[in-house]
């Protein structure tokens, strides 16, 4: 596959790499950009995978919870301008999306948008907003949670940049698992975590890992010999920094987020478990079109 000054934009943006690094990793892997990442590692160039992207579309994050907070709705809408974002009216919507996933959050978004909402559609209330607004607005994201015995916790931070909503297993009341749970998704929201635990961690995770790591370590010169035991050290520490109950607390570095849950649960005399975690952040992903940067690019590209 030919390099492209729009594929060394995108893995630029994705790692944070050099430019002449990307082009180069995208040559030794004939365009494929998750292989480029992966080389980008194993070569040392990129210490750790970013994949979340230039954050660059504004708008909202809001969450919505259901009776006795057994079930929860994040919603992400996208307006083009912060100033529309903190528009009055562009507000209200993206509460009333959240409370509308609320209940039919497990539908499809063309099937979503067709739904019947404030006496028309959700697509013609977002029209009619485009227009009265005078910006692109977008529905770009929602989610609905609910399981059996899991009470639900939220946080919006930054007036709505980050939305969080954790699902905690537990007899507790809502009222009794709020404290724990805010500082929870606080959690979430500041450190990002992939996995709950370790339950949870996607095997083919593990073993593109162990790959990249085996081929950093082999890069360093170590013996082969002392290979194994050195990624697995690695893996071990890594697992403690992408699983949530496995992070320092942020309010409490001497406790893990799991050891500061058990405490909770001792204080109220019901068990509790963090089970589940949403996070959405505005514009994750999403380009912002920059014309010098991308001459900047075909320039290297070209060179």
């Amino acid at each position: 596959m030919a390099v492209t000054a729009a594929l060394v934009k995108e893995l630029r943006e994705l790692t944070g790499s050099g430019m002449m690094d990307c082009k180069k990793a995208l040559v030794e892997t004939d365009g494929d950009i998750d292989k480029a990442v992966d080389w980008l590692r194993e070569k040392g160039i990129m210490k750790a995978q970013k994949k979340s992207g230039r954050i660059a579309a504004e708008g909202l994050v809001r969450i919505a919870f259901g009776e006795g907070n057994k079930v929860a709705a994040i919603a992400e809408v996208n307006s083009e301008t912060d100033f529309v974002s903190k528009n009055e009216e562009f507000v209200e919507f993206v509460e009333a999306i959240a409370a509308e996933a609320l209940v039919k959050g497990d539908l499809d978004m063309d099937v979503f948008l067709e739904e019947p909402f404030q006496g028309s559609t959700v697509k013609e209330v977002l029209t009619a907003k485009v227009a009265k607004i005078g910006e692109n607005l977008n529905i770009r994201r929602y989610t609905r949670v609910e399981e059996d015995g899991v009470v639900y916790t939220g946080y919006i931070h930054g007036g709505g940049r980050i939305g969080v909503v954790i699902g905690i297993k537990t007899d507790a009341t809502p009222a009794e698992v709020e404290a724990c749970g805010r500082d929870v998704a606080m959690q979430v929201a500041s450190m990002n975590p992939k996995f709950v635990d370790e339950d949870g961690v996607d095997p083919e995770y593990i073993e593109n890992e162990k790959k990249i790591l085996t081929e950093q370590v082999l890069n360093e010169g170590k013996k082969p010999e002392m290979v194994e035991k050195i990624v697995a050290g690695k893996i071990k520490k890594e697992l403690k920094e992408v699983c949530l109950v496995d992070q320092p607390f942020v309010k409490d570095s001497d406790l893990s987020v799991g050891q500061y849950v058990e405490k909770c649960a001792k204080e109220i005399g019901k068990d509790m478990k963090v089970v589940s975690m949403v996070r959405f952040e505005v514009g994750e992903g999403i380009e912002k079109k920059e014309d010098d940067f991308a001459a900047e690019v075909a320039a290297a590209v070209q060179g």
